[in-house]
């Protein structure tokens, strides 16, 4: 069968594009190909800074011939009618339509519409134009003379060439033919720009990439990162050094090189005083360079890693001496970054009122940051007033939040007011992704508690689903703190996330906060924690403007009033929130492997207590893969599918269980049975014990097993009856303390 190849060669792309452009062309071209009634056997991009290539295997040399029968109107139809078949069906004159009779609806048109398969070479021209004007690039341009013209070609940089031919191996391909704006399909690419400029003529993939390799030119991502891998770890082995691995910046760098060629630089010793993080950061960054380190695994070494896209007649020197003026110049800089945020302020005069505010010693340069940060006023939000104003509102929860984690208050409440001071910085300036590590490492220069030092990084922790949890006290106080202050801060003002728009990472922030508490066993009431949080916000809306500070007053006098004040969906701010803390939970509980069902099996709209919950969901569970289990399970639901028809007819159910009217053995056991299970799973989620609340449920089997072989619940005697479902009721009730067995499946 044939194959296609496709190359669109122009001038370098940018290298965060070329993945997703690669797999563009080939979705949108194959999805073109299979509507137009072609099938391929397999399809497989590639793509360098030059080009988007696309290998089509197996593909069908010609459509299929289609056949298709349209039914039109009775013969007897009004012309009209007969006239619109026509011009749908595409027929000439009525005599081109046969006649069907049928015996209920009488004679009617049919048209036979025949449509022969077309050759895949006419299909691919056809498409091809379409594909190309239409890409969805990112960001595109328009270049040269025809750019002028309305609707001219563009393309994220200056299309150069088109190849495109198709044929089986056994043959000669054939080129395809088609035009835009110009350029037309052929036969010939180009190689390395610099390496092997002239032109290739190709007939397949392979012939293709054999030529192009030739011409300086690796065509294959995958493999231009392993020489790339490859080659910087033996450059550095042979150095006595390690390379430090950044798959994200080997990702880059193979997408802006064709023709790899791995090389060492080097920069001054004295730079090696700039924190590792920096120095990595600066070099990647500004020279999309590695970094390396020796042998042992500590610290850096003052050399990197460049890679060229060109072999260097003299070796690589000029290449070498260029990257390593550039990579001292960048570092220069962040040296003077790194020294300059340690020494004092110039306008530490100013800053009197902000550090007696958050009770801060002037005489450390983390403290002036801080100090500073306050006394800028600098915007957290609009509605949420200033860095300062939320800093002061974290440290208030931090401290609050020290108890319940373990953690020391003053601890807690000195690493709250620093977590945020290197947001003034220079080191942070240049590199925002630093903010949280600068402040450690200033904390740590001026002798703070490493409990505070590391609580200053780690609280932004964790950043996603498979981001490392906190574990100190400290660090977890703060960490919570903070998030807390950002999903309650922005209900307040009613912008929680809507459908996939999150812009203040609201959900992130909601996962963090599950994260801490169920990893680290913390029991959390987060209903008292917002309440407390209100009060907060209200007592720092001082420096709003007027109209901004009348609607704060306004939304948050509301809010604390949980029962009157609605707002989308009939909820309360606070159940809102909560509600929202229960979707991310059950996502959550679901990713660790817990059953839906027993998730909401547990979940309730007042459960504010997330540990509670995820222990009840284990337990339960734990509970239903045993045999008494299961047929606990089948007995509650029995009763209670009972239960709910009784009640649905209207039958009448007993206030309370009478004794006096317990007939059975079975039903007195059960109802004693029932008694002994309530005080004692009670007891058990009073002492926040759900595995033993899950056995004093399961001692409930045998009686409701024999209770439901003995007894027939609906006597004759109404009283009876009426008392048996009552006893049905407190098994539904009893068992409700720990779970909504109606909610389980099985």
């Amino acid at each position: 069968m044939p194959d296609l190849l496709l190359e669109l060669r122009s001038e370098e792309i940018p290298a965060r594009m070329q993945r997703k452009a690669a797999g563009d062309l080939r979705k949108l071209v194959t999805d073109a190909l299979v509507d137009a009634g072609l099938t391929y056997e397999g399809a497989q991009e590639y793509w360098t800074p030059r080009r988007l290539t696309l290998d089509i295997r197996g593909l069908t040399a010609k459509s299929a011939d289609l056949k298709e029968e349209r039914k039109g109107p009775r013969t007897d139809a009004p012309e009209k009618a007969i006239e619109g078949f026509l011009r749908g069906a595409g027929l000439a004159s009525i005599d081109q339509a046969k006649i069907v009779a049928d015996p209920k609806k009488g004679e009617f048109y049919v048209a036979v519409i025949e449509k022969p398969g077309r050759a895949a070479e006419a299909i691919i021209a056809d498409v091809m134009p379409g594909i190309i004007r239409d890409f969805p690039w990112p960001k595109s341009m328009r270049w040269g003379k025809a750019s002028a013209k309305p609707g001219s070609l563009r393309w994220v940089r200056p299309l150069q060439s088109i190849l495109c031919t198709f044929g089986p191996e056994t043959e000669e391909p054939v080129v395809v033919d088609f035009e835009i704006d110009g350029i037309r399909a052929g036969n010939v690419t180009y190689g390395h720009r610099f390496h092997a400029p002239d032109a290739i003529t190709v007939r397949r993939f392979d012939d293709y990439a054999d030529k192009l390799m030739k011409a300086h030119v690796v065509l294959d991502p995958a493999r231009r990162k392993e020489i790339i891998a490859t080659d910087a770890k033996n450059l550095a082995f042979a150095s006595g050094l390690e390379l430090v691995e950044d798959e994200a910046l080997l990702e880059e760098v193979s997408g802006l090189v064709e023709w790899p060629v791995v090389l060492m630089g080097s920069f001054d010793e004295a730079f090696l005083s700039i924190p590792p993080e920096v120095i990595r950061l600066t070099i990647k960054a500004n020279q999309k360079c590695f970094v390396l380190r020796p042998q042992s695994g500590e610290g850096l070494s003052n050399r990197f890693i460049l890679v060229a896209n060109i072999e260097a007649s003299d070796g690589g020197k000029e290449i070498i001496h260029g990257n390593g003026k550039v990579v001292r110049a960048r570092l220069s800089d962040a040296l003077y970054f790194w020294q300059s945020d340690q020494g004092d302020l110039p306008d530490l005069d100013t800053l009197t009122a902000s550090a007696e505010k958050f009770g801060l010693d002037l005489k450390k340069p983390l403290d002036q940051r801080m100090a500073k940060l306050d006394h800028l006023g600098v915007t957290f939000h609009a509605k949420l007033g200033t860095q300062g104003e939320r800093v002061d509102r974290i440290r208030r929860l931090a401290r609050e939040m020290a108890p319940i984690v373990g953690a020391d208050p003053d601890l807690a409440d000195r690493a709250a007011v620093l977590a945020k001071a290197d947001l003034t910085t220079d080191a942070v300036g240049e590199f925002p992704e630093l903010q949280g590590l600068m402040g450690r490492r200033y904390a740590e220069l001026q002798g703070e508690n490493p409990a505070v030092a590391a609580a200053i990084e780690d609280h932004y922790k964790p950043l996603g689903p498979t981001d490392t949890v906190p574990r100190d006290p400290v660090t977890i106080a703060v960490a919570l703190a903070d998030k807390l202050d950002l999903l309650v801060g922005f209900w307040a003002i009613d912008e929680k996330p809507t459908g996939s728009k999150d812009p203040y990472a609201l959900r992130r922030a909601a996962l963090g906060v599950i994260r801490l508490v169920l990893e680290n066993g913390v029991r959390l009431p987060l209903r008292l924690v917002e309440e407390r949080m209100w009060d907060q916000f209200k007592r720092n809306i001082d420096g709003m403007s007027r109209a901004e500070r009348a609607l704060m007053r306004a939304q948050l006098d509301e809010a604390v009033q949980v029962k009157a004040s609605e707002i989308d969906d009939g909820q309360s701010t606070f159940e809102n929130l909560l509600s929202f803390f229960h979707d991310r939970l059950k996502v959550y509980l679901r990713d660790q492997g817990a059953r839906h069902d027993l998730i909401d099996a547990v979940i309730t709209p007042e459960a504010d207590d997330l540990l509670a919950v995820s222990q009840r969901v284990q337990a339960l569970g734990q509970l239903l893969e045993t045999e008494e289990g299961k047929n606990l399970l089948a007995g509650t639901k029995r009763a209670a599918n009972i239960l709910a028809a009784e009640e649905k007819k209207g039958t009448a159910v007993a206030d309370e269980v009478d004794p006096a009217l317990l007939r059975t053995e079975e039903e007195k056991h059960l109802f004693n049975a029932v008694i002994q299970t309530e005080s004692e799973a009670g007891q058990a989620i009073q002492n926040e014990d759900y595995s033993a609340a899950m056995r004093a449920l399961a001692a409930l089997r045998e009686p409701i097993d024999s209770f439901f072989e003995h007894v027939l619940v609906n006597d004759e005697d109404d009283s009876v009856r009426a008392n048996r479902l009552a006893l049905l009721a407190r098994i539904r009730s009893a068992t409700a303390q720990v779970a909504d067995f109606s909610r389980i499946v099985g």
